[in-house]
């Protein structure tokens, strides 16, 4: 690719689609159940009312994931390794200890919600779904070539966007009054503790350590100037794939208030959703519920297995590579204590809600680090954050922070 980037002094379509895929695995890593809980929760509770968290996530997710690439791209190395590189031990196994929490919470998501699709459809325990969704997941990373398991795990995200188009259609929600709640802002003490949790379902720490990492999997050459037309295909695809995901999340809001909220209809499990969702939408709403709730637990458990590995692997000093010992232990460590929450938890559907608010406390511990090394010129070099997106990725860090701080206050004092 880099040939035709050095051929190609304007844009390329040809080089663009070719280069298409890093952006839809983050896109993957959170459309996860984690969402679906969430999504859920809002839609069923307070109908249309949290769609503009949202758009002010995929927003963050845009720029927040474009500067994790260009760190990768710039210096040729991912932000766990950075991060081992730049900060003192202290602070480096703080930041790694953390990391490692949301890395666990982000699997119990997955292995939920991978549990659960493959109960409602082959009828077997959720703890069996949740087994059957590692031991899967294990194989195709393993077994299999980066680019493939790229094209595997695209290849779900159709699935799940189509399945929610479908339902779409199905349930046929009122757009005109829809439109506003996309933009316009509202939460309360009631929907604050659901607010953070989407919030924190959307913009996730270990996608953001993941970006940096499989951006690598682009040749970029090693001049400047070939990595700055490469880093435009990287914008357009962090770009189409955000979208993408602002869709199929809406999607799941708009659903879940169409069918439950406007028939008063309280959700408290996914079971339950896909239960309501039968005679209320009629049973193919159910099926595709089903089947895109597999595809969903099943990829995201993918991209989060990478991820964790990668965090593991960079933080520790050890080789990133697929082949070795280490990495391959690496891949499923987080698996296990996950699989205890959900053996010796018996509220599955309250463990994603908090699986997503540790990961929207944690954020704040990913994104400062990535603020610092993107502004530093040292690392940079000329690819250093300019103050326009420094400025713009510190109200974002400061937004996420100061909900963080109003959702303490309000379970402290009883009102999340």
């Amino acid at each position: 690719m880099i040939s035709d980037v050095n051929k190609e002094s304007g844009f390329s379509l040809k080089t663009l689609l070719s280069f298409l895929g890093p952006g839809f695995l983050i896109t993957v890593g959170f459309i996860d159940p984690g969402n679906w809980a969430t999504n859920i929760e809002g839609g069923s509770k307070f109908g249309y009312e949290l769609l503009w968290v949202v758009t002010l996530g995929t927003i963050m997710l845009i720029l927040i994931q474009h500067m994790a690439a260009k760190l990768g791209i710039a210096t040729g190395k991912s932000l766990a390794v950075n991060i081992r590189d730049f900060f003192p031990k202290p602070v480096t196994a703080f930041l790694g200890f953390t990391v490692f929490l949301a890395c666990i919470a982000t699997d119990v998501a997955e292995l939920v919600g991978g549990g659960i699709g493959f109960s409602l459809l082959l009828g077997i325990p959720l703890s069996a779904g949740a087994l059957l969704t590692v031991i899967l997941k294990i194989f195709l990373i393993i077994s299999q070539r980066y680019h493939r398991i790229e094209t595997i795990i695209v290849g779900f995200l159709g699935i799940i966007t189509l399945s929610y188009l479908i339902e779409l259609l199905i349930v046929k929600p009122d757009w005109p009054a829809i439109a506003p709640a996309f933009v316009v802002p509202k939460v309360g003490r009631e929907s604050i503790y659901v607010a953070m949790a989407i919030l924190g379902a959307l913009v996730m720490p270990h996608n953001i350590f993941l970006h940096s990492n499989i951006i690598h999997s682009r040749k970029w050459g090693i001049s400047e100037n070939e990595k700055r037309a490469l880093l435009r295909y990287e914008k357009l695809d962090t770009l189409f794939a955000m979208t993408l995901g602002w869709v199929v999340n809406s999607a799941m809001i708009i659903v879940a208030a169409t069918v439950f909220f406007h028939a008063h209809r309280p959700v408290t499990t996914l079971e339950e959703a896909s239960a309501t969702l039968k005679p209320l939408a009629g049973p193919l709403a159910g099926l595709l519920f089903a089947v895109a709730l597999v595809f969903s637990g099943l990829g995201s458990s993918m991209t989060s297995s990478m991820a964790e590995a990668n965090v593991i692997t960079g933080f520790l000093g050890k080789p990133e590579d697929p082949r070795s010992r280490f990495y391959r232990v690496a891949v499923f460590v987080t698996a296990i204590p996950a699989l205890g929450v959900i053996l010796f938890h018996p509220d599955t559907y309250r463990i994603l809600i908090l699986s997503q608010v540790v990961l929207s406390i944690q954020l704040p511990f990913t994104l400062l680090p990535l603020l610092i090394l993107c502004r530093n010129p040292e690392v940079m070099g000329n690819f250093r954050s300019h103050r326009t997106e420094f400025i713009a990725a510190s109200l974002i860090a400061g937004v996420v922070m100061a909900l963080n701080i109003y959702f303490f206050y309000t379970t402290i004092t009883g009102g999340g």
